[in-house]
């Protein structure tokens, strides 16, 4: 079977879209849907071009799987193709959570979201596990990489050392292993035996790097000057306009600061967010904060997304245009965290892409990404651990409630590869039925 020799524009634009409404699960589950969607089914990209993207993704401060899409429209797109994926699979959650938001503050507490969050909770650990069985099925494919993996789970979960620090680790790990086992440390993917008949991709293996693809200094210059500007500029405005002390100024600089320290993924930043918005500038209180993220777990798209319920509930509160316009200061402050959050990660994977497909093939610059592909599956493993801990366990007993649903989750994921959307549905009504059960 022949792959066909480009993806319409359009096509791709509506498939970017349409991830943003489905891309539950957290960003395990969204690059899992992304891989079975762009590599299994459309083969719009190859299994070793899917993976060292995502190594380079995973490597960066900042939502992967966000990143990942814009990565991948960019190689199919140019600029705009990157930029529209980053905007389409984001623009859903964003409007989502800005809408339930509005809901919490206007009408109080959804009566119904403990009963969701009661079987959510159970079908998140589900697919955290499955994400860390597939990409380690994937990634560890000696043992080196096991034990890279290894060393990472106990280095997060009973050594507590930063995830960056564990990035850096591996990273290291990987530039002195290409030098002495440069075997061991060679890019996985291509195309397995078993998937033969799937046929080559758009963007295969041997796919010579797009034009615009191709590093060149004026072009990262370019990107860097452009990026840098758009958020200096924006929050010169805002400070023009609001002061320099005003809610959304103070927003924007914040939020720039937390999307430049959000290694490891939402949940790694959240304590930073907590403290500084809650603690510090006072935008919304621990309480508000506990159930914006449950919000943020029942809608799909990044879980990052949570600073705009952040940035809603601290411009509806503090109403910079009055408080006879607090929904309009609520809309303000989300459009704002979301801005200056998810901006960065535009900048790095269009001003870092080129240099990432200039090291594809040398194994020098490829087994330090291969390292910390290994590592981050001991890291999801021990995610899977932390949340585990939270769900199952309350005071000392267990939740067999909570252990049956996330059981039979996944082996539903795992055994009758059921698709999280489903899945989330699913394992939501069983919480509403159980939680009414025993009311």
């Amino acid at each position: 079977m022949q792959a066909p020799a480009t993806v319409p524009f359009r096509t791709a634009l509506l498939y970017w879209f349409k991830l943003g409404f489905i891309s539950f699960g957290g960003p395990a589950g969204q690059i899992a849907l992304m891989h079975a969607e762009l590599v299994e089914r459309r083969r719009w990209i190859s299994e070793q071009r899917f993976l060292h993207a995502l190594n380079y993704c995973m490597l960066l401060p900042g939502p992967e799987a966000t990143q990942l899409a814009v990565y991948i429209g960019w190689l199919l797109h140019r600029t705009w193709g990157g930029i529209l994926a980053g905007l389409l699979f984001i623009l859903p959650s964003l409007v989502l959570l800005t809408g339930l938001s509005w809901v919490y503050l206007a009408w109080g507490h959804l009566p119904l979201i403990a009963g969701i969050m009661a079987g959510i909770k159970p079908a998140v650990v589900a697919i955290v596990i499955a994400a860390a069985w597939r990409i380690g099925t994937r990634t560890l494919r000696n043992g080196v990489l096991v034990a890279i993996a290894i060393l990472a789970f106990l280095a997060i979960a009973v050594l507590d050392i930063p995830f960056p620090l564990i990035v850096l680790g591996a990273a290291l790990a990987g530039l002195a292993g290409g030098r002495i086992w440069p075997q061991r440390f060679q890019p996985g993917g291509g195309h397995p035996a078993g998937r033969a008949r799937a046929g080559p991709a758009v963007i295969d293996d041997d796919t010579p790097t797009p034009a615009h693809a191709r590093f060149s200094l004026g072009g990262l210059l370019r990107v860097c000057f452009t990026g840098i500007g758009l958020a200096l500029g924006a929050w010169l405005l805002l400070a023009a306009v609001y002061g320099v002390n005003g809610t959304l100024a103070r927003m924007g600089w914040f939020f720039t600061k937390a999307a430049l320290m959000s290694f490891g993924g939402a949940y790694a930043v959240l304590p930073y967010v907590v403290q500084g918005a809650v603690e510090q500038y006072g935008w919304l209180t621990a309480a508000q904060m506990i159930d914006g993220l449950a919000l943020g777990e029942t809608t799909p798209g990044p879980l990052i997304m949570i600073v705009a319920y952040v940035g809603f509930v601290g411009g509806w509160t503090h109403a910079p245009f009055g408080p006879e316009a607090s929904v309009l200061g609520g809309i303000a402050g989300a459009c704002v965290a979301s801005l200056f959050t998810f901006l960065p990660s535009f900048v790095f994977i269009l001003a870092g892409g080129p240099l990432v497909e200039s090291g594809r093939g040398n194994v020098r610059l490829t087994a330090p990404l291969s390292a910390i592909s290994a590592a981050v599956v001991g890291v999801v493993a021990s995610l899977a651990v932390f949340f585990g801990q939270h769900v199952f366990l309350a005071g000392g007993q267990v939740r067999w409630q909570a252990v049956a649903i996330a059981t039979i989750a996944s082996l539903a994921l795992l055994r009758y590869r059921v698709g999280p959307i489903t899945l989330i549905a699913a394992c939501a009504l069983a919480g509403i039925v159980l939680s009414y059960w025993h009311a």
